[in-house]
């Protein structure tokens, strides 16, 4: 290995302070749905799951740092960036509106779903250690503008446009520390050029919350209240007595096992695309297996490749970041730190940071992708808008204390919001943006076959409610025209081999009867 590999560089601060920011969000999002809104104990929520979390992320992180090492070991490299790891965002809320809440609600029974939810997360642990050895294969199946077009959609409408809004918000912050991120990370030209960038945001933007009065001393005293000290204990009893009563609830992790699924590989094409080469199989079952134990000591969130990797990278992060986030997350979440670290630097500071790699994986994808097959990238963009948008109207709906089903989908519709066409387009979207971008890929490059595959696939998982719908239900009445809507698209690809076919046969029979002739 090259003497001049360092285990922390200038950009591992920038990265380090990203990715903290990004597992912190989650970490206090997750405490505050369990208490605010299930409702759940603070001995269950601090005591156990808390700690859990953390020890799920530290050891992820640790495998990430150990896979890096070897493979800055083994190709003699010392640029070489660690993946980044965390918590899946979209498991905190399936888990705790799928599993906790409504077992919660029925029984009143905080143990009984609290070990619901362990099996619910080693289900889906199970999903990607399986999944670890179908890995490579798929990535070499899938093209990679596909796997890169939908990891776009997810870096821009997921990590990159909440943090946008928020920056608009607080624009007294989020502006100086935007145009610093332009400056100094897509410019040529850094301004303060001797102080770490990540720390420089950081530093700026916490001055100007102060100075404008945009954080309170107050809220420093009230998080010291949560300041303690809880390690992470086996809860092997709790997940056993789970598993006779939790089948109804595992419908709902396949899906989310699989979307899960769909992330690593997207995250780790684009690592590859990147110039770091790492193993699948490796990743996925750290995944896997990192969850397991963190569901053994009490978390049920499983933990994932987080988007990323190309952003900290193009900052100049290595190895160290990664290790330096999982620590961290383990210290606070023992300690009860998260909302102490909050109280005293402002979101508004850190939110533009996921901005910033929100567009770098963005623009990766075009930085990769050939002329003919730009079309794709946008395909595989709208569910993920859907998505996007699905999450907002649902939102803005509960806020005003109503529902969907209230207003209606057709009251909605006179007023230019389509809410069924955001259902449809909007759930399933890391693997209906996968298909879709299938689709596309090989009309364009004239592969009818590998198309009416995607398609009877496409049909295959409408008919289980696996995309298109909120929930998994077998031959759902509102899902069986998009599977006869895909039957008939792969009928028309078949349709189209078949003329190729034909037209090839006989362009080959006029070619050997000139020959002949000649």
């Amino acid at each position: 290995m090259d003497q001049s590999l360092k285990l922390w560089y200038k950009g591992d601060w920038a990265a380090y302070f990203g990715l903290l920011a990004n597992n912190l969000t989650n970490l206090l999002t997750m405490i505050s749905l369990l208490l605010f809104v299930v409702g759940f104990p603070e001995e269950i929520v601090y005591g156990r799951i808390v700690p859990g979390f953390g020890l799920g992320i530290f050891l992820a992180s640790c495998c990430y740092f150990v896979f890096g090492y070897f493979l800055a070991k083994k190709t003699g490299r010392n640029d070489i960036t660690a993946l980044p790891s965390g918590p899946s965002a979209p498991s905190i809320f399936t888990v705790t509106f799928l599993v906790i809440l409504p077992v919660f609600t029925e029984t009143q029974n905080a143990e009984f779903a609290f070990s619901l939810a362990l099996v619910w997360c080693l289900f889906e642990a199970m999903i990607l250690i399986i999944g670890a050895f179908l890995g490579d294969t798929l990535r070499r199946i899938i093209p990679r503008t596909v796997l890169l077009s939908c990891l776009s959609g997810l870096g821009l409408l997921l990590l990159a446009m909440n943090p946008m809004l928020q920056s608009f918000e607080t624009p007294l912050v989020a502006f100086v520390v935007l145009i610093i991120i332009f400056i100094n990370w897509f410019g040529k030209s850094p301004i303060f050029a001797k102080i770490p960038t990540g720390f420089l945001l950081l530093a700026a933007g916490t001055i100007l919350a102060w100075v404008f009065g945009l954080q309170s001393p107050e809220a420093i005293t009230a998080s010291l209240h949560g300041l303690g000290f809880n390690p992470p204990t086996l809860h092997i009893d709790s997940w056993i007595s789970g598993i006779p009563h939790a089948l109804p609830y595992l419908a709902s992790a396949v899906p989310l096992g699989l979307a899960n699924y769909i992330f690593d590989l997207e995250n780790i094409e684009s690592a590859h695309a990147a110039g770091d080469p790492y193993k699948t199989r490796q990743v996925m079952l750290a995944n896997g297996i990192s969850s397991s134990i963190g569901a053994c000591f009490g978390n049920p969130y499983p933990v994932t490749v987080y988007i990323g990797h190309a952003g900290w990278k193009s900052m100049g992060a290595g190895l160290g970041y990664s290790i330096a986030t999982g620590l961290s997350m383990l210290i606070i979440s023992l300690f009860g730190l998260g909302s102490f670290l909050l109280a005293i630097i402002p979101v508004a500071a850190i939110v533009p940071i996921l901005v910033y790699v929100g567009i770098v994986t963005a623009n990766q994808v075009v930085r990769e992708t050939p002329k003919l097959e730009v079309p794709v990238i946008f395909v595989c963009l709208f569910p993920w808008i859907g998505n996007w948008a699905l999450s907002l109207a649902n939102n803005v709906l509960t806020s005003a204390g109503t529902t969907g089903a209230k207003v209606t989908a057709e009251a909605m519709s006179h007023h230019g919001v389509y809410y069924n066409g955001m259902i449809h387009l909007g759930n399933g979207a890391p693997i209906s943006s996968l298909l879709w971008g299938c689709l596309a890929i090989f009309s364009i490059k004239d592969q009818p076959i590998r198309a009416a595959i995607a398609a009877g696939i496409a049909a295959l998982l409408s008919l289980f409610g696996i995309i298109h719908s909120g929930a998994v239900g077998f031959a759902q009445p509102a899902l069986m025209p998009f599977f006869y809507s895909y039957l008939m698209v792969g009928g028309l690809f078949i349709i189209k081999y078949m003329m190729d076919y034909k037209a090839k046969a006989k362009e080959d029979k006029n070619t050997t009867t000139i020959e002949e002739s000649a």
